[in-house]
C-alpha cells in the first residue's frame, strides 16, 4: 500500500477538516507523491493569474510543461524525470478554480472555410 493510501486508511484526525486535501496537508505524507511541492504550485497559481490578467490566458495543454520547468530548481536528486500524467493539468484546475486557463474549441468546418478562402484565391 502506498503512503497516501496508508494516510487515508487512518481516518480524519480530530479537527481536520473531512477532505482529502486538508487530511494529505495535516499527514505529511502524500507530499511525496504530488508533483509540485506547495509553493512551486502557488508559484505556478501566481503566474497563471498573472498572465489571464494581462489578456493572455495559457492555453491547458501548456501547463504541465510549466510544472515540469518549475521543478527544474530542485536539486538534481529530487527532480522528475518527466513531466506530470495527461490528467494532472485537469485536476489543478479543479483544484484553482479561480485560474483561468484556455481551451481551444475545434473550428467549424464550414466557418474555416468562409475564413481562408479570400487568402487562398488572393
Amino acid at each position: 500500500m502506498d503512503k497516501a493510501s496508508q494516510v487515508l486508511a487512518q481516518g480524519v484526525p480530530p479537527g481536520v477538516r473531512t477532505s482529502y486535501r486538508a487530511l494529505a496537508g495535516h499527514s505529511q505524507k502524500a507530499q511525496s507523491q504530488q508533483y509540485l511541492t506547495p509553493w512551486e504550485e502557488k508559484a505556478l497559481v501566481k503566474f497563471l493569474l498573472q498572465m489571464s490578467d494581462l489578456g493572455q490566458p495559457v492555453r491547458i495543454k501548456f501547463i504541465p510543461f510549466l510544472a515540469f520547468v518549475a521543478t527544474r530548481q530542485r536539486p538534481a536528486t529530487q527532480r522528475p524525470l518527466k513531466p506530470p500524467g495527461k490528467n494532472w493539468a485537469k485536476a489543478f484546475e479543479t483544484r484553482y478554480p479561480e485560474m483561468a486557463a484556455r481551451r481551444v474549441m475545434a473550428l467549424d468546418w464550414n466557418r474555416h472555410e468562409k475564413n481562408i478562402f479570400g487568402k487562398i484565391t488572393h
